[in-house]
Order: structure tokens, then sequence, then C-alpha cells
């Protein structure tokens, strides 16, 4: 429990101390859990510009407190410009989308449509106030984290002269593009500064129409009864549905009495793999609803728990920042906001030197397929935040974390040891992980002969995994499995949260 936080009247978790205190200041205004997360995304957007930022993606689930009430889903990813043309790269000799420093990886970024969206249907507390401190921290100068500060060779622009955590880096382009939102909505930014160099860099990509199109949908999510409990994600083109369908599939199976037993990573491992072998031909924006009673049972049939399946699978790294809210009248919200790789493209719009995303990496270049690079389409995404509900329809837990393609398998272990094992969040969230690993890529299932069960320093089932006949590599413990956040409402109405560790700097603050 030591990692465990504990507030009555709200509670922000996320990767950055700075971020989740303007999330409880926005709290202290008579904000809902909305404007926190608002709030708190601003500041890392201006912050961890090697996770997140304006020039990346959001997705949102949103509780509204009222037990029953509704669960809602925002689904702010962008659509690929006008001028997207897959016979182009194919006649180059692409056979994946450019990984970095391609604008035709960068769909129109969807963040800030999401802020706008999501403060319209939930917000109480002026835009403008909301930023403040984001805007404060951009024109002054913040200190850079541990994390962010080896970058800034890398990256040069407004990070060049950073060398140390510590050292103070200034956003003023950031700073200018901020109040450009506050005082003009959308059009500050996708008709500003932002949206003009956009259209230069991407020299036909992009047309004006495509991002004068709101990019900021909501849509029905999507759930599983696990544990007693419904656990919502997102519907595609998210790949929220790995999580529920594991879910599903282990909900079935008898689990060891103790996470420590090697019985747990392998069921888990397991069901990750049966979840997401086949996500290359399904995923893509528009299928059809997967989380069915026959699909569980069809895929929990090829678990055998004395020994790891025949099947394909792999996974890769990435980088994203999630963040949770939840405010004193039970409003939760559980949001994720990706620049995809690290600092995404490589990529900057030179005007106000917001990067930008590399999420169309996600597109497929097989000629016909459902996910192919055209025109107004978006990618698959491997964003996939998590809100947990009482069978009476209250709300009980948000969660979610960064981790590329194994943002699932993070998952599925952190809601396991908090639904199951009745772990709280502290012990849950910092506990060693596995993932599913390979050294081939960024993309997910493509190379089954590289597949291993990678552990964390700590994790007690190296043994165990390889009688059983997995493949398995040890990686030191840290933020190469993720920074989950979560925050559980507990019987009494007060809010349990934990930040994890690996994130070095961050932070669960209540009020």
């Amino acid at each position: 429990m030591l990692n465990t936080r504990y507030a009555r009247y709200g509670m922000v978790c996320s990767v950055d101390h700075l971020a989740s205190a303007a999330g409880v200041r926005a709290l202290d205004l008579g904000g809902s859990a909305a404007d926190a997360a608002i709030a708190t995304n601003a500041v890392l957007s201006v912050t961890a510009p090697h996770m997140c930022g304006m020039g990346g993606d959001l997705f949102a689930l949103v509780h509204p407190g009222a037990p029953g009430g509704t669960v809602t889903a925002l689904n702010a990813s962008g659509r690929a410009g006008s001028g997207a043309d897959p016979e182009r790269l194919r006649a180059e000799g692409h056979e994946r989308m450019p990984h970095l420093r391609d604008i035709r990886s960068v769909p129109v970024p969807g963040c800030v449509d999401g802020w706008l969206a999501l403060h319209a249907r939930y917000g109480r507390v002026p835009f403008a106030d909301l930023i403040e401190p984001a805007v404060r921290l951009a024109a002054e100068g913040f200190p850079a984290s541990p994390l962010l500060a080896p970058s800034g060779q890398l990256v040069g622009g407004d990070f060049a002269q950073m060398k140390a955590a510590g050292d103070l880096v200034r956003r003023p382009g950031v700073a200018r593009t901020l109040e450009a939102i506050a005082r003009e909505g959308r059009d500050g930014f996708y008709g500003g500064e932002f949206g003009e160099g956009l259209l230069e860099l991407g020299a036909g990509e992009y047309a004006p129409e495509d991002l004068g199109k709101p990019l900021a949908d909501w849509v029905e999510p999507w759930s599983v009864r696990a544990f007693g409990h419904d656990v919502w994600s997102m519907p595609p083109n998210s790949q929220g549905y790995l999580l529920l369908l594991a879910l599903g599939v282990v909900d079935g199976l008898e689990l060891p009495g103790s996470p420590d037993d090697t019985l747990f990573a392998h069921l888990l491992a397991e069901a990750s793999r049966v979840a997401g072998y086949d996500r290359p031909a399904l995923l893509h924006e528009h299928a059809t609803n997967l989380v069915t009673e026959a699909e569980i049972a069809r895929r929990r049939a090829l678990v055998d728990p004395a020994a790891r399946g025949a099947l394909p699978g792999l996974t890769a790294a990435g980088d994203t920042t999630y963040l949770c809210a939840v405010d004193g009248d039970g409003m939760g919200v559980s949001l994720i906001q990706s620049n995809a790789s690290g600092f995404g493209s490589h990529l900057w719009e030179p005007r106000t030197g917001i990067n930008l995303h590399n999420r169309g990496i996600g597109f497929s270049l097989l000629p016909g397929h459902a996910a192919e690079y055209a025109p107004g389409r978006r990618p698959p995404h491997t964003l996939t935040p998590a809100l947990i509900t009482r069978p009476d329809g209250s709300m009980r837990s948000v969660v979610g974390t960064m981790g590329g393609d194994a943002q699932p398998q993070i998952l599925l272990q952190i809601i396991t040891r908090l639904l199951k094992y009745g772990q709280d969040p502290g012990t849950a969230v910092a506990a060693p992980r596995w993932r599913l690993g390979s050294t081939t890529g960024f993309d997910t299932w493509n190379s089954p002969e590289s597949t291993v069960v990678e552990l964390e320093a700590g994790a007690p089932w190296a043994d165990g995994l390889s009688s059983l006949g997995h493949p398995v590599s040890a990686l030191p413990y840290g933020s190469s499995f993720g920074h989950a956040h979560l925050i559980d409402v507990l019987g009494s109405g007060a809010q349990a949260g934990a930040a994890d560790p690996r994130s070095l700097v961050g932070a669960a603050l209540g009020r």
C-alpha cells in the first residue's frame, strides 16, 4: 500500500506531478473530472513532448458519476489527408508506412478537438482557466524531467539547450497556441499558426478542408463482464477489444491463488496471444464488435493451461501518456493521448514548435486492406483506455497505461490483480510485469518466430514459463513496461489511486 494515495473530494493521476497539480487545481475551481483531465493533459502537452502533445491523438471514456450512468466514449483520432496516396508509397518501394520523418505517416492531429468536445459536454470551468497552468509553464519555463532531459540533443528546437534534469525549457510557440485555442476555439489551432504551418509542411498531403472537419466523435464503448464487473474500452480503430477479449478469456479460466504463481503469467499471456494473433486482419475503424460470448469461448478453447500454444504473436514499444481523474461527485475520466513513437514522427510544425505524431504507421500498405492508407481514414491505434463499473452501473475504477502494443497486456495484469486478487492500486500498479515482445519493430502480431515473453526485473515467473515452452527474456524494471495509473472508488466513496513509479515524476494527487 506504500504507493496508494487516498482522497475524498477528487483525485488526479498522471505521469508528471506538475500536470496532476493542474488537474487538482481545476477541481478546486469547481471543475469536473473532465475539466481536471483537460487541465492535466494541457500541461503534459507542454512538459512531456516525448509522450504526447497537441500534435497527437486522444481517446477518453467518461462515467458521469450517478449510479447506472451511461459510459460514453470519445474518439479524437486524426484522419489521413486528402493527398494520401498508397500507390506512390508502394512505387517508392515501401511495404510499410514510413516510421520517422515522413509527413505521410502524420494524420491530422485530433487532440485539440478532443479537449474541446470533452469540455463542451462535461466541462464546468472556462477553458481559458483550465489551461492557465500550461500556458504559464510553456511561456516561463518548466524543469525538464529525468525522462525528457536526455532527449534534448536528439530533437533540438526548444530543447536544444537542455542537458540535464531540472534545466528550464521554454516553449513560446506552444504558449501562443494554447492562448489562441482559449480565444478562438478550434479555429485558433486548426485555422491558426499550427494549421497554416501543417499545410505548408504537408506540401499537398492535406487540403484546408481536412483541417476544417472536426475530428472528435462520440462513439459507443465496448464492454465485457469479468470478475463480477463490467470493463469498458474503446471500439476500433482502438485496439481496446484485445483487452476485453483477453479479460473474457481469463474470467473463464482457473487462476491460481496468487499472482506470484507461474500459472498467473502463463494464463494471462496465453489469453493475450489468443486475443490478438489475428489483429492485423481484424483491426480497422469499421470493425464489427468482436467481444461476444461465442468469440470469447472460441478463443478460450485455444488456451492450454499446461503449455504454450502454437499461435503467432509479437509486440513492440511506443510512447503515450495516460491520465485519469475522478471528482467529488463520482464522475470518472479515463483519458489517453499519444504521439505514437516517442516524439512521434520527429517532424515539428515550424511556427509553433509542436511535434507531430506518427500514428499513420498503423495503416496498411496492402492493396484493398480495410486499414489501407487512404484519404480520410483513421489508422489502427494502440491506445487502450479502460473504465470499470460495478454490477449496479456505478463507477469503480479508471485505469490505463502507456506501452504501445503492450497496453492491453499491461492492463490485463493490473485489472486482474485489482478485481480477482483484491490488491490495492499501488500494489497492482507497481508489481513486476510481463509483456509479449519482439525485436522486429513497432507493429503488432506479425512475426510468430520472434515472439518472447519479456519479464521485468523482479518478476517471479521466469523458470516456470520456460518449462511451459515460453521463450523468455529479462529487461530492467522501468518505463519500457509502461506508465500505468489507476483510481479506484471505494465503497465509502473515497478515492484510492496510484501513479506508476516507473514514471519517476508521476503523482496521484487528491483533495
